[in-house]
């Protein structure tokens, strides 16, 4: 907007109304900014306001997500030396990466150059690798960040989730954060969805998406082809979040996309490849959704080091077989021992965690917190749907002996 200026040497009535109108507004380098305050109060001091009062509404009132404290962190809580900690909480890959990760991050070239906004060669890999051409491929700072800009391009503030805890807690935290709410759909006492349930919540409530996990974060469940295709006949967009899918040993359902419009299928490559914190994520679109999130997504969202990490990972697939298998069969490992635990029943998973309930009168917090001072880390919830459990994460099988050891002497 140009600078407008004023005569008041001689003004007309007009011109004086006009001026005195004016008072309620802040002129700044020529731009008006409409105020909320009164005309007294416009020369007050900005100090004078609270930052807050600029935040809007509806934050001011989220709760913040509660991650996994960093490793450093617990290093000092502890009194341990960061490889004296078994890290068994946050579902990480203990094999870390494949060896070409390492020698593709020590021989970055330019660094200093912004990373390629449409991820190209990341993209071009993730098709080899999945069979679905990269038109339908979106890269992401880790999947969370994808959930977070699905919700940012269909939700309007007031439009409805479905959410089906219990489950990975980010979707119902994003929802909030883009204003929208959430409609829970709790999961059966096996932890398997309700499906009549979700059907008639859609047909009522009319939401928007509905987000799904398979295998499901915490109990590692799986959603069946027939359930899953129950749900897509429905008027919703569904989220099927596989971020735990190498390990169940199904196939994915990014090809999907292509038949059914109301897809989207998200992946990562935290637990597969071992780039937890490297955070490189990507999802599967239609064709008629993707291009929106193009426009809405961050330019640079992906760095060079995830991405040239991520293709170096995708080099070495026999590598990555291997690190799947091992932690598949030290999981049936850990099942069989967790079982002998009298004061614990676990639940079978399709995944590299395993959910117990932890019985007998012992009280979970405070199994986790015991085991904490061994330095054994695993995972303890306090909300309502899984009061009294504890996930434990696959590690090596050195990881398992040092756990069962732990637990033995708290008979």
């Amino acid at each position: 907007m140009g600078v407008i200026g004023f005569s008041v040497a001689s003004p007309s009535p007009s011109v004086t109304k006009l001026y005195h109108d004016l008072r309620h507004l802040k002129i700044n380098s020529g731009r008006f900014m409409a105020s909320a305050l009164p005309v007294e109060q416009v020369d007050q001091p900005p100090s004078r306001l609270r930052g807050d009062s600029f935040i809007r509404l509806h934050l001011r009132q989220l709760s913040p997500y509660q991650p996994i404290l960093p490793f450093e962190v617990l290093s000092t809580r502890l009194g341990r030396k960061p490889e004296d900690i078994i890290k068994l909480d946050a579902n990480e890959n203990p094999y870390g990466p494949p060896p070409e990760v390492a020698e593709a991050l020590g021989s970055l070239k330019f660094p200093y150059v912004y990373p390629d906004p449409e991820s190209r060669h990341l993209r071009a890999a993730l098709a080899e690798d999945s069979g679905l051409e990269s038109d339908y491929i979106l890269a992401g700072c880790g999947a969370d960040e994808l959930i977070d800009l699905i919700m940012r391009c269909v939700l309007d503030p007031g439009d409805k989730i479905v959410d089906c805890p219990p489950t990975f807690t980010m979707y119902e935290f994003d929802a909030a954060v883009n204003g929208a709410l959430v409609i829970k759909v709790p999961r059966q006492s096996d932890f398997s969805l309700d499906v009549p349930q979700i059907v008639e919540v859609v047909e009522k409530e009319q939401p928007k998406c509905i987000f799904l996990t398979s295998p499901n974060n915490p109990d590692g469940s799986i959603i069946s082809d027939e359930d899953l295709l129950q749900i897509l006949n429905l008027p919703i967009l569904v989220v099927l979040d596989e971020a735990y899918i190498e390990f169940s040993g199904l196939q994915s359902k990014m090809k999907w996309v292509k038949n059914h419009e109301n897809l989207i299928v998200l992946r990562t490559f935290s637990k597969r490849a071992g780039l937890a914190g490297l955070r490189v994520g990507y999802g599967a679109f239609p064709l008629s959704m993707i291009e929106y999130l193009w426009r809405a997504k961050q330019p640079y969202n992906v760095s060079v080091a995830a991405e040239v990490s991520a293709c170096a990972a995708l080099q070495n697939p026999d590598y990555l077989e291997k690190v799947k298998n091992s932690l598949v069969q030290e999981r049936e490992r850990l099942f069989s021992l967790l079982k002998e635990v009298p004061y614990l029943k676990p639940y079978p998973s399709y995944s590299n965690f395993i959910l117990c309930e932890v019985t007998s009168g012992k009280d979970a917090k405070k199994l986790k917190e015991d085991l904490a001072q061994m330095g054994v880390m695993i995972r303890h919830y306090n909300k309502k749907e899984l009061k009294g459990y504890v996930r434990v994460t696959v590690g090596k099988p050195e990881h398992t002996d040092a756990l069962m050891e732990c637990l033995n002497l708290l008979h």
